[in-house]
């Protein structure tokens, strides 16, 4: 029976194999592979010698399920690796290299008129207003 730990690994470590081998098969394509770890050569290394003998979806589901098992044994779980069950794939959609951006409405400006603003003074009121409390401060010190 497996324990819930355990299924917790397994995926932990069957998310990071097809990671990990997603990246360096892209790092191989773009002659990147001298500078990944020994490891990761070594896995590349048998991904080619499996190339040889199966397609490439068969040799890449095969080199990743020898990373999994590396990689749950590292990562602590117990006993033999577990089946991981697959997660279902969406299809994706082939448009090509470009993606279409929809532009965002306008948000309205916080300044803008509307119901709850306050209606502000005209700036020749304030201007007057200042002018008359001037003009009694000095009448009135006098």
């Amino acid at each position: 029976m497996i324990r819930a730990a355990d299924m917790l690994i397994a995926r932990r470590a069957d998310t990071r194999a097809r990671a990990d081998f997603a990246t360096w098969k892209m790092m191989a394509k773009l002659n990147g592979a001298s500078s990944l770890p020994a490891e990761a050569q070594a896995f590349l290394a048998s991904y080619r010698k499996l190339l040889e003998k199966m397609p490439d979806a068969e040799a890449s589901e095969a080199t990743i399920n020898l990373m999994y098992k590396s990689y749950y044994a590292e990562m602590g779980g117990a006993g033999t690796a577990p089946e991981v069950p697959a997660r279902p794939r969406e299809p994706a959609a082939d448009t090509g290299n470009v993606t279409a951006f929809r532009k965002l409405p306008p948000k309205p400006k916080p300044g803008a008129s509307g119901p709850t603003t306050k209606p502000r003074l005209p700036v020749a009121l304030i201007f007057a207003c200042l002018v008359v409390v001037y003009v009694g401060i000095r009448y009135y010190l006098r």
